[in-house]
């Protein structure tokens, strides 16, 4: 029986390399994206030149690379109101959460991707969430995941595994796994093509990548690349865990 999977892909360097590490094991791999209302939509375009790039540059993986497929989720994204999804400074919260949260985001994205699976006969779903460097967002915590699986599988009947290849890994861990799956090239299309600055900037190219430099996911994506850089660029290989 073939090995499936589906991987929520928003364009960013975690769901990128995520990406390539479910097509490093995986028969079948679609992708899914959401259109939530996210202030930085440029992602939504991230996602096609860098599926685009993984299958030009990869050929072994190109043969196993699907379907994509966009869910409009507006609606939820206006209930969820966050800086993510309005013209708001990003800043910390009352709660000790930063304003960039939004609540039940996570939760709502494998609701949706389960429904595709099922209907596409997809069985594992594949996330970027971490937390060791994340912006303590309560939906990224592997535990949460865990309730969510159980959760989709008693509602469904199904037999869906939630695996979050990057849970545990620091960001300059997440380069390196990038170059133990596709090598230079790789990291090259993590590095210009993906997106991940809240803000939406691409005018200036960093040495970790596009972005304004100051949002909280520029900040995390830009001192994980100097960590990296400052180890000397070493290669975590795609069945390694720290």
């Amino acid at each position: 029986m073939s090995k499936t999977a589906l991987v929520l892909f928003s364009g960013g360097q975690d769901s990128t390399v995520c990406l390539a590490w479910a097509l490093d094991r995986y028969d079948r791999v679609e992708t899914v994206g959401f259109d939530y209302g996210q202030r930085h939509s440029v992602e939504l375009e991230a996602r096609r030149t860098v599926r685009a790039k993984i299958a030009e540059g990869f050929p072994d993986w190109a043969g196993r690379l699907g379907e994509d497929h966009m869910l409009d989720l507006k609606g939820f994204g206006e209930v969820a109101d966050s800086a993510l999804t309005a013209d708001r400074a990003i800043e910390m919260t009352e709660k000790g959460l930063p304003s960039t949260f939004v609540p039940g985001r996570n939760l709502a994205f494998f609701v949706y991707a389960a429904a595709l699976a099922d209907r596409r006969g997809l069985r594992a779903l594949v996330g970027g969430m971490c937390e060791t460097d994340f912006s303590g967002y309560p939906d990224c915590r592997r535990d949460t995941l865990d309730a969510v699986q159980a959760a989709l599988n008693l509602g469904m009947a199904q037999d869906f595994v939630i695996e979050t290849p990057l849970m545990w890994l620091t960001k300059a861990e997440t380069w390196a796994l990038a170059r133990g799956l596709g090598g230079t090239g790789l990291v090259e299309i993590v590095r210009t093509d993906s997106h991940t600055c809240y803000l939406g900037e691409r005018r200036t190219l960093h040495a970790w990548g596009h972005g304004c430099g100051t949002c909280p996911a520029c900040e995390l994506r830009a001192r994980g690349w100097e960590a990296w850089v400052a180890a000397g660029r070493p290669t975590l290989g795609p069945e390694s865990r720290p």
